[in-house]
């Protein structure tokens, strides 16, 4: 080895904890990899959250709907039990 070389080895490649000397270039692409990796993971899970709101907002539209309807069965409960020919108050 000369005296070039010796100085941009250390550079150029990076020693990993097996012994196994990984160029700058093996790491750039593992980098890469890794980013495409992260980006996917990312966009699922974007994906995913926007699934979970719309469900979510169905979810509370059909809540809503219900109360919608449980008050109006009250409001008739209570006619009833307001009216001369309706049935007795529970005492």
């Amino acid at each position: 080895m000369n005296e070039n070389t010796s100085r941009l080895a250390p550079t150029a490649m990076m020693k990993s904890t097996s012994g196994y000397t990984m160029h700058i270039d093996e790491r750039l692409e593992k980098l890469a990899e890794r980013h495409e990796a992260l980006t996917q993971a990312v966009d699922l899970l974007a994906a995913m959250l926007q699934e979970n709101e719309r469900r979510m907002a169905q979810v509370l539209d059909a809540i809503n709907r219900l109360a919608n309807i449980a008050e109006a069965h009250d409001v008739r409960l209570d006619d009833q039990e307001r009216s001369p020919g309706g049935p007795l108050p529970a005492a």
